[in-house]
C-alpha cells in the first residue's frame, strides 16, 4: 500500500519537508497540447504515420472531453472514497460507470477512418456487446493485454483513461506523505507509471512518476528504482549527451527500466508524446537485457 495517502482538500497535508507529494491532472488544453506535440514529431519521423494517427485519437479525446464531459455526480461518488484504505479510484475495486463506454463510442465517432485496418477495428468495437467490453477493460487494466489485442486495446484504454483522468482531476483532495515504501503504484488509482518526470520551477529537481491511467503524478526520490525501490544499482542511458532531456533509468536489481523526462531542461516535453517519439532509446536499452516496467498507453504490445 502506497505511503502517499489522499485526504480531503480542507485537511492540512502535513507530509515530509516542503515536497508536494501528489499532483492531480489539469485538463485545460491537456489533450490539445499532446496532439500538437505528436504532430510536430511526426514531421520526418520514421513513425510519422503512426504519430499522426495517435494525434488524431488524442484530438478525439479532447473533443469528447469538451462535448461529453464526465457527469458531476460521478466525481462526487468517487470523492466519497477518499480516506479509505484503498486508493480512491482503485481500478480493481472501484465499480466502473457506463460513462467510459459512452466515451468509447464518442471517440470512435470522432476518429477519421484513415485505413481499412482502423475501419475494421472500429466496426468490431461497435459490434462488441457491453458486457464483453467490460471484460476486455478488466483484462487491460490487469495487464492481460494479449486477451484484448493491441489494436482494440488502444481505443479501449483511450476511453478508460479519459474516464479516470476526469475523475482524478475533479477530486478535491491532496496527498499526505508518510515515511514508507510502496511508491511504485499510483496513490490515486493504483495503476502503474508510464514514465517519470523531473520537474522545473517550484519543484525543480524533484522526480514524479506519471500514471498511465489517471495521469496523476506522485513524488518518488530519485535514488530509488521506480519499479523495485532498490538503490545503488541504477544507471542512466541516453542517445546523445549526458545532459539529454530524455533518458532511461535502468536497475540491475530487477532488470527493468523506465524513461525519465527532464522538464527542468526542456519545458516543452510532453510525457506520452515524447516517450512515443523516442522509442529508439527503448530499443537500445532492451538490447542490454532490460525490460520496460511501464507501458505507454498509446502503444500496446502485440
Amino acid at each position: 500500500m502506497s505511503s502517499i495517502k489522499l485526504t480531503p482538500i480542507e485537511t492540512p497535508t502535513g507530509g515530509i519537508g516542503r515536497i508536494t507529494p501528489l499532483l492531480l491532472p489539469t485538463l485545460k488544453q491537456h489533450y490539445t497540447r499532446r496532439a500538437e506535440r505528436l504532430q510536430t514529431f511526426a514531421i520526418d519521423h520514421p513513425m510519422g504515420d503512426y504519430l499522426n494517427f495517435v494525434a488524431s485519437l488524442v484530438q478525439a479525446q479532447q473533443r469528447v472531453l469538451e462535448q461529453q464531459p464526465l457527469p458531476r455526480n460521478l466525481a462526487e461518488r468517487a470523492a466519497a472514497r477518499i480516506g479509505q484504505p484503498l486508493a480512491p479510484l482503485d481500478y480493481v475495486s472501484m465499480q466502473r460507470d457506463s460513462y467510459w463506454q459512452q466515451a468509447l463510442g464518442a471517440l470512435l465517432d470522432q476518429l477519421p477512418l484513415a485505413t481499412v485496418a482502423v475501419q475494421e477495428v472500429v466496426a468490431a468495437l461497435r459490434d462488441t456487446p457491453p458486457e464483453q467490453l467490460e471484460q476486455q477493460a478488466s483484462a487491460l487494466l490487469s495487464g492481460h493485454h494479449g486477451e484484448v489485442g493491441s489494436a482494440r486495446a488502444l481505443f479501449i484504454w483511450a476511453a478508460l483513461s479519459l474516464y479516470w483522468t476526469q475523475l482524478a482531476a475533479q477530486l478535491r483532495a491532496c496527498g499526505h506523505a508518510e515515511y514508507g515504501e510502496h511508491r511504485q503504484f499510483c496513490p490515486v488509482c493504483n495503476s502503474e507509471p508510464s514514465a517519470s518526470v523531473v520537474l522545473g520551477g517550484a519543484q525543480s529537481g524533484l522526480r514524479y512518476l506519471h500514471c498511465r491511467l489517471c495521469e496523476s503524478r506522485w513524488h518518488m526520490v530519485r535514488a530509488k528504482c521506480s519499479n523495485c525501490e532498490q538503490t545503488g544499482k541504477l544507471d542512466y542511458w541516453s542517445l546523445d549527451t549526458k545532459e539529454a532531456s530524455i533518458k532511461a533509468e535502468s536497475c540491475l536489481d530487477c532488470h527493468s527500466y523506465l524513461k525519465v523526462l527532464y522538464l527542468d531542461r526542456d519545458t516543452q516535453l510532453e510525457t506520452f508524446a515524447d516517450d512515443l517519439a523516442s522509442l529508439i532509446l527503448d530499443a537500445k536499452i532492451e538490447e542490454q537485457g532490460f525490460a520496460r516496467s511501464g507501458l505507454n498507453p498509446y502503444l500496446f504490445p502485440g
